[in-house]
Order: C-alpha cells, then structure tokens, then sequence
C-alpha cells in the first residue's frame, strides 16, 4: 500500500460525501486505502460512508476522542508507505494525491508535505506558517507584519513575500491536510494527545524535524478546505481552546518562562484587536462585527485569569472545561 488516508468524522455527514468523491474519483495512480476515524458520529455518517463507499475502512470510536487522538486510531490502522490526515470538509483536486506522491518519493530528505490549500473563493489559505515564537508573535500582535518586508531578518509568524506560489521547506502545515511518512510519523508516536485541538499539526511538524527530516512544500498538489466546519458550532469554547494548546505548545518548546511571556503577547494582540475592531463598530454601524468583539471579550477574560505554568502542569483552568468538538 502507498497511501493511508486517515479522516476524522464526528457528525459530518453533510461535508464528508464530497471529500471521499473527490478522493476515489480523482486519483487513478496510487494504490491508496481509505480510513475514517469516527468519533461517535449520531448523524448518520458511518451508515452512510459503509453504504456508499464501502471500499473506505470505518473505525467507530463510540465517543469523541478529540482531534489528537482520533486521527492516532486511524493511524494506528494505516498500513501504507505514506499516511495523509484529511479533514473531511476538503475536497481533493483532480490528480492532486497522484502528484502528491510522486513530489514525496523524489524528496526522500523530508518526513512530512505540505501542498496548496485555498478558500472556496480560490484564494490562498496560508496553510504553511513558520514555527510560533515570542519574537514573530510578538510582530503580529504589534501590526508590525509590513516590517518584516523590509528587514526580512525579523522574526514573523508568517512567511512574508510568499504567498504558497513555490516549492520549499516549511517549518509545518497546517492539519487539515498534511503527508508524513509512516515509518517517520510511526517513530515520534503519532500526535501527541495533549494537543487535542489546535497547534497538534504545528507539534507534530516540530517532531518531524527533531528527527532529522525536513517538511516540504509544493504548489502543484491543490486541495479546497471549507474551513470552520467545527469551530463554528462552539466558538468560543474554541477560542479558548486555542489559546489552552498555545500554551501547551510554548511549555513545551519553550520552558514555563516562555509559556508565561506568551500569555502577555497573546494578552497584548487581543486588547489591541479589541479596542481596533470596536472603534470600527462605532464608525461603521456594522452589526457583524459584535460577534467578533464578543470573541475577543471572552479570550481576554479567559487570558487575564489564567496562569499558563498551572494550566500545563496541574491542570488549573479559569473555564474548568474544554470544548466538546474535536475536528481541526
């Protein structure tokens, strides 16, 4: 088997159908096999995926297992050369995993891939970033982004004068649709369960690289990604939830005193966004923004409260819950 593509479904059944056509219909030269992972779906999913592509593999978790360590059963269950994690609100563009494939086997230096993945308008998602640090972080929160044009030398958390329209390496991409080797991804254990929403795809990337390997990207393997499927059914559980795994990232990478400094940057970018994005309310009238603004309100109040050291090391959390939705 060349290709294992591990789907993680919890009640996507109205996304799910598209992505698995795109998937058997447009790829006719790799020898692949299909893996959904279930995480206790009551929509009808599994009945209808063992019905209409009964060629796809179904594991029913009987619960949600979260993004981390439902994506691991499948993986687990994977027996090709590469392993693929798709979210099942993509849709595979014709040829797409052919070329795919072929991109992975003339780079034997990388352990993982990254392709093109664009908003259902067609515009570039910024799917391939550069490792989160206080530093580039920092930049962003500060509006300082356009600094980093003239003195590239800056850190930044993203890649600036890039728009994913060439072929390099990467620091990682984004999880709703990355390639890794499965001897590689086999070797660092999977995702890490800690990170079980957000930052899991930026963790597993960083592990890819500890061991020696590259991530590598290329712009002729295209995938649509409808995005928010998930975190629009709890937003602001969500939110938070982002910033919970940030700090278990920063912990992680960092040491307590960069998961503490993180706090002030991430405390830092929101009261900005805040106080800009309410200004903009009051001069335009737009109604839309309130939600926005109340996003930002919760993850402020969350951020003040919270001690990042605690958080990772004893649990201590200001909500005392994590969000219910495990898709990324």
């Amino acid at each position: 088997m060349t290709l294992s593509i591990v789907i993680l479904c919890w009640n996507d059944l109205a996304v799910i159908s598209n992505c698995l056509q795109s998937i058997f219909a447009g790829s006719s030269l790799t020898d692949f096999e299909v893996i959904v992972s279930d995480n206790g779906s009551t929509d009808g999913s599994v009945e209808y995926i063992r019905k209409t592509y009964p060629a796809a593999q179904v594991i029913e978790n009987g619960a949600n297992l979260r993004f981390s360590k439902g994506n691991n059963v499948g993986i687990e269950r994977s027996t090709g050369e590469y392993v693929l994690i798709l979210n099942p609100d993509t849709i595979i563009h014709e040829g797409a995993l052919d070329r795919w494939v072929a991109f992975a086997d003339e780079h034997p230096e990388a352990g993982a891939f990254g392709c093109r993945v664009l908003n259902p308008d067609g515009s570039y998602q910024g799917s391939a970033q550069p490792f989160p640090s206080l530093g580039g972080d920092l930049i962003g929160a500060l509006y300082l982004r356009p600094l980093t044009r003239l003195l590239p030398s800056l850190p930044s958390d993203t890649y600036t004068r890039w728009n994913g329209d060439s072929e390099r390496t990467i620091d990682w991409q984004c999880g709703c649709c990355v390639m890794l080797r499965r001897d590689v991804l086999k070797s660092i254990g999977g995702f890490d369960e800690r990170f079980f929403y957000y930052y899991e795809d930026v963790d597993i990337c960083h592990q890819v690289w500890k061991t020696g390997y590259t991530v590598r990207y290329t712009p002729d393997v295209t995938i649509t990604h409808l995005g928010g499927q998930s975190t629009q059914r709890a937003p602001h559980a969500f939110e938070i939830d982002k910033y919970r795994n940030r700090y278990r990232y920063f912990y992680k990478y960092y040491g307590p005193t960069g998961a503490s400094r993180c706090r002030l940057v991430s405390l830092t970018s929101l009261i900005l966004r805040y106080c800009g994005y309410t200004l903009v309310a009051v001069a335009t009238l737009n109604p839309r923004l309130k939600d926005r603004l109340a996003l930002y309100k919760t993850a402020i109040r969350w951020n003040w409260r919270v001690n990042p050291i605690s958080l990772v090391e004893n649990g201590a959390d200001p909500a005392r819950q994590s969000a219910p939705i495990p898709q990324a």
